[in-house]
């Protein structure tokens, strides 16, 4: 069996250790509380994390839609971005996918003298990496763009109470 089946066999296996993996950049508090709920409710971040890993293994594998592929990985990347992570912690969850990789499959590789073949799929996941950076740099755009137009709305606010105000000043001074 060569390494496409093995991880398309394991590939729920891969998605969870992902998905623990990535819990693990998160501080201690969080990870505890993360990895104990996977209830989309009460735990909408560590649900979604663990729903964009089994979207993306047999993604990865497929290799053939990178839309869908781009469509997954914007789960994790919209989460990562609005965070307190600088840009390399908040992509480093494609990175610990080659580690994971690596954990599982180098051994066994190889021994069979196929190692080629865990480098020529940790391509696709460097390939991943520039999709999410194109990703992350959208998300961020979006997210400084909402914080200007919040502005701007305070703005136009204080100015319309400072307005109503002066003439409610200009009416009492009237009478």
């Amino acid at each position: 069996m060569g390494l496409i089946e093995e991880m398309a066999a394991r590939s729920e296996e891969l998605a969870q250790k992902w998905a623990d993996l990535i819990l693990g950049t998160y501080p201690v508090e969080t990870q505890a509380v993360w990895r104990n709920n996977r209830d989309q409710f009460s735990n909408p971040v560590g649900h979604s994390i663990l729903t964009a890993t089994s979207e993306l293994i047999p993604l990865l594998l497929s290799w053939n839609d990178a839309e869908a592929v781009a469509k997954a990985l914007d789960k994790l990347v919209k989460i990562r971005a609005v965070q307190d992570f600088s840009p390399s912690q908040a992509l480093s969850f494609v990175f610990v996918l080659k580690k994971l990789l690596r954990q599982e499959f180098v051994a066994q590789l190889s021994s069979k003298g196929e190692l080629e073949e865990l480098m020529r799929f940790e391509t696709r996941v460097d390939n991943l990496a520039v999709i999410a950076f194109d990703l992350y740099v959208a998300s961020r755009d979006q997210i400084a763009r909402m914080r200007v137009e919040e502005v701007k709305r305070a703005h136009t606010n204080i100015v319309r109470r400072a307005n109503l105000m002066k003439a409610d000043v200009a009416a009492h001074k009237a009478d």
